[in-house]
């Protein structure tokens, strides 16, 4: 393996605060897990959990966009208003998941996550309520829950399953397919069932989060939350090929929240229906399952993941370009093409976030860098979006928003697939 030297770098002190703050591996020792004592609840019920808690993470995001036109028509909201709702959320991704290492040392993880996972069925109820404030502010809540959860998750995931992470890591992807694919499919039905209100079928995904919750709940008391060791990483943030799986996590990600976001827009403009457009980006967010297994596995075994890399982008930027232009009758085919891209290229994310990093710290802020600073990234392709339809007055320009995101990610995403680790360095700290 043809590895870069780690040399020692001093960057900013503010950077480098950030940094330490990302991710809680000041939890993991240099092994990569936690000294914590097993947990004496059965361990079926914290993997049910552990899947409960992941379907919940994306329906705030994808069960909008099936009644968006009905939300614009009803409160008369012009494209870039709807797009803030949409960015919104996203971009609480990135900005509070900084929170999560703060509340997972004063509190433990699991009480963060069941404290969160109120705060998220609160968010999604109060879309249901007060117009546009409540929607504004249910998106802010909502978006805020999931960054949060989503930083702590993948540290229990290591805690526990120190041996299985690969195939719990599998199934967390899986789990927020299937909680994507059933909201954005189900909303639109939903909304039929209950008389055409659109607010009662956003408020029905605050169930599940409920559900999460009550499963969850034995976990808060089977751990006492111990003295842990504390790690610094050094020169993260001034390594170029941090910054290149950075970027590469940001305008992939920003192409999957546009797709949440508008798609069902899209093909309403297109001809097909509300219920139909909901069941197809479904039926898309549904095959990424296939490739979010399989892609990673196909890049472990390759000289380095730039081939992989190329392949997803690609299908990506074709199953975008012909759910936009294709005839309405291919659209199912370019829809499977979409998902394969997109799923490919989110699981290959996740895993040069491994790949890349020289040991679990380094892994840990690189992965927390990538998140808060790529999920940040990926909040301005919805708005963009939105932005550019309501000056066009329709959606074809958006063609160009798509090519120039996923060219600009492939290029990046090349440099991030390169056979090389960054120069970061760990230090324990006295």
């Amino acid at each position: 393996m043809n590895q870069r030297t780690r040399m020692p770098h001093h960057p900013h002190p503010a950077a480098e605060t950030l940094a330490q703050d990302l991710l809680i591996d000041a939890e993991i020792d240099d092994e990569g897990v936690q000294h914590s004592p097993p947990p004496t609840s059965p361990r079926w019920l914290l993997v049910l959990g552990l899947v409960l808690i992941g379907i919940n993470l994306r329906p705030a995001l994808s069960s909008l966009a099936p009644v968006l036109g009905q939300i614009k028509a009803e409160i008369g909201i012009s494209a870039t208003t709807a797009g803030l709702l949409t960015t919104l959320p996203v971009l609480c991704l990135g900005l509070f998941g900084a929170l999560a290492p703060h509340l997972a040392r004063r509190f433990g993880s699991e009480r963060s996550i069941a404290g969160v996972l109120l705060l998220l069925a609160l968010g999604i109820a109060l879309r249901s309520q007060f117009g546009l404030g409540g929607l504004l502010l249910g998106s802010l809540l909502s978006g805020a829950a999931i960054g949060i959860i989503g930083v702590l998750l993948p540290g229990i995931v290591k805690r526990d399953f120190a041996t299985q992470a690969g195939l719990m890591t599998g199934v967390y992807t899986m789990a927020l397919c299937l909680g994507a694919a059933l909201a954005a499919g189900a909303t639109v039905p939903l909304d039929h069932w209950l008389g055409h209100h659109w607010q009662e079928a956003l408020a029905f995904w605050s169930l599940p989060a409920l559900l999460a919750l009550l499963v969850w709940w034995p976990q808060l008391t089977q751990r006492e939350q111990q003295h842990a060791e504390h790690w610094q990483v050094r020169g993260l943030w001034r390594d170029a090929l941090a910054w290149q799986v950075t970027v590469y996590m940001g305008l992939q990600s920003s192409l999957s929240y546009i797709v949440f976001g508008w798609m069902p827009s899209i093909l309403i403009e297109r001809g097909l229906s509300p219920l139909d457009a909901g069941l197809m980006m479904s039926f898309s967010i549904m095959t990424q399952v296939l490739s979010s297994l399989g892609v990673p596995l196909l890049a472990r075994h390759s000289t380095d993941q730039r081939l992989p890399i190329a392949c997803v982008m690609t299908l990506t930027l074709a199953g975008l370009l012909g759910m936009l232009y294709a005839p309405v009758s291919q659209l199912w085919l370019w829809a499977i093409l979409l998902g394969i891209g997109q799923g490919g290229a989110f699981s290959m994310a996740l895993s040069l976030l491994v790949l890349r990093a020289p040991d679990a710290h380094v892994a840990a802020h690189l992965s927390g860098m990538a998140q808060g600073v790529g999920y940040t990234v990926a909040a301005c392709g919805p708005l963009a979006a939105g932005i550019i339809h309501d000056v066009a007055g329709n959606w074809t320009p958006v063609g160009w928003l798509f090519g120039g995101i996923a060219t600009t990610a492939l290029c990046f995403g090349l440099l991030a697939g390169r056979r090389r680790l960054v120069k970061a360095r760990a230090e324990q700290l006295d």
